[in-house]
């Protein structure tokens, strides 16, 4: 079986450890992390865990050969093999893994899971963060008067003194790069909030980037400039509901939607990805993709 290499694209056969082609290391070694789930049963497990919308809805069919379009899934076939497929709009199938490798193949769908999950959160909380202006007092006090008026007579002082200290923070401990647009190996990138986030040309759309690790270690901020690109040719990040230049990230994956997992902790316990009964769950999204 033939697996895709993340950084050149190069078809590699699964049982390499690097890429022959630039080097890289595969996605099929060390990619779970100790206490992910590994075999279909524990994810669908997880997922009953996580209180999830029903199968129909979230279009993820865990153990199932779905025949219908629109649908994620993974099944073990008659020949032992485990597949990982994506059912598009038009019916056709797109097979993102199909190998005796259990482990990566469940790895393959439950990053998938949570990158919808995350997405779904993200859209739920950005239709719903309007606050309506809240009414003024008729009538204020003096003490309240004398209260707005000292604090406008002395913050400069202390957004002075805040700023200072901040930005002497800043330049002893982080090293992080700065915000925006970066290439690496020939994809495109946005940094935001400590979070990198990565696009997919096939959906013209934007989602966790699952090798973030990997652009921690290499882009910094003594290398941003050589990797850092100030446009690309698809849809814009700050268009999405990712991003906010306020940097306030309520509902980014830098504040909630961890990708780590609590070694020793229990599927029950993995609260980072729990759904909320109340909220809407719409995977309308593109299906045209192959994945």
């Amino acid at each position: 079986m033939k697996v895709k290499c993340d950084y050149c694209q190069s078809l590699v056969d699964e049982n390499e450890r690097s890429c022959p082609n630039c080097g890289a290391v595969m996605p099929t070694v060390n990619r779970t992390a100790p206490d992910q789930p590994k075999t279909i049963e524990q994810l669908q497990e997880w997922y009953r865990a996580r209180n999830l919308p029903p199968e129909n809805v979230t279009r993820f069919f865990i153990g199932k050969d779905i025949k219908e379009a629109k649908a994620f899934g993974i099944y073990k076939n008659s020949n032992g093999d485990f597949v990982v497929y994506k059912n598009k709009a038009d019916g056709s199938r797109a097979i993102r893994y199909q190998g005796v490798d259990e482990e990566y193949a469940v790895n393959e769908i439950y990053q998938k899971l949570k990158v919808e999950i995350a997405n779904q959160k993200s859209r739920n909380a950005s239709t719903s963060s309007y606050s309506a202006p809240r009414k003024s007092s008729k009538s204020s006090s003096p003490l309240s008067f004398i209260f707005v008026l000292l604090f406008a007579l002395f913050k400069p002082i202390g957004i002075g003194i805040i700023a200072i200290v901040a930005g002497i923070f800043i330049a002893l401990f982080d090293h992080s790069p700065s915000e925006g647009y970066y290439r690496y190996q020939g994809n495109d990138y946005y940094y935001q909030g400590n979070s990198w986030y990565a696009y997919d040309s096939d959906s013209d759309s934007w989602g966790y980037a699952y090798n973030s690790g990997i652009l921690d270690d290499i882009i910094n901020d003594d290398t941003d400039s050589d990797y850092r690109i100030y446009n690309h040719s698809g849809y814009d990040f700050e268009d999405t509901s990712w991003y906010d230049d306020d940097d306030d990230y309520s509902y980014s994956s830098s504040s909630s939607y961890s990708y780590s997992w609590d070694s020793g902790s229990s599927w029950d316990s993995d609260s980072s990805w729990d759904w909320d009964s109340g909220s809407s769950w719409n995977s309308g999204g593109s299906w045209n993709s192959n994945w």
